[in-house]
């Protein structure tokens, strides 16, 4: 999925490099007009804004799905927002709590260690077992706890990934409404004069 974000990327920074080329050639063909805008000159500036916009969120999205792991888990705040906006997007965030964790007392150890002096052969050897077993305990549970924040980062970075790709659809489909609408009236316009 990593390698898709970055294949994608770099899909779009090309993109982006033919459609600067292509805007550079239309620029010597379109003709100069007066006061306005051509809406041709419109269109083609939106469409480098949202090219450019996509190519912003899929650097934070992939920073978020790479860069998880070193981060630490989401605050609260940060939770709480995309607690709201995962149903929205039909990705539901899930948080995930701490389970227990093993705290441990130093005099509690040290009167462990005097008592299995006193104890037989094979009890000491069950304790020195068992304190070995609760050493690798809280090892997996620190490591268990890193992936879950890289898990709920995850997450964050997929509802990010939705949330924006809804909004520029959403974006698109207004702006094309509006310059044909535009266009049309324009059109009308110029036919009645």
């Amino acid at each position: 999925m990593i390698s898709l974000s970055v294949d994608r990327s770099l899909f779009k920074m090309t993109l982006i490099l033919g459609y600067t080329v292509f805007l550079l050639m239309m620029n010597d063909l379109l003709p100069v007009t007066g006061n306005t805008i051509p809406l041709i000159n419109v269109f083609l500036c939106l469409c480098l804004a949202l090219m450019v916009a996509s190519l912003l969120e899929t650097i934070i999205v992939t920073n978020l799905l790479r860069g998880s792991v070193q981060y630490q888990s989401p605050s609260r705040w940060v939770k709480v927002v995309f607690h709201f906006l995962g149903p929205l997007v039909h990705l539901p965030f899930k948080a995930r709590d701490g389970e227990d964790i093993v705290i441990q007392n130093v005099d509690a150890q040290g009167i462990y260690k005097q008592n299995m002096l006193r104890q037989d052969e094979p009890l000491q050897e069950l304790r020195t077992l068992t304190s070995d077993l609760a050493a690798i305990r809280l090892q997996l549970e620190k490591h268990l706890n890193s992936s879950k924040s890289t898990e709920e980062w995850v997450q964050v970075g997929l509802i990010i990934d939705r949330l924006l790709f809804i909004l520029y659809i959403l974006f698109i489909t207004v702006s094309f409404i509006t310059i044909i609408t535009l266009w049309v009236t324009s059109d009308n316009y110029s036919h009645k004069e």
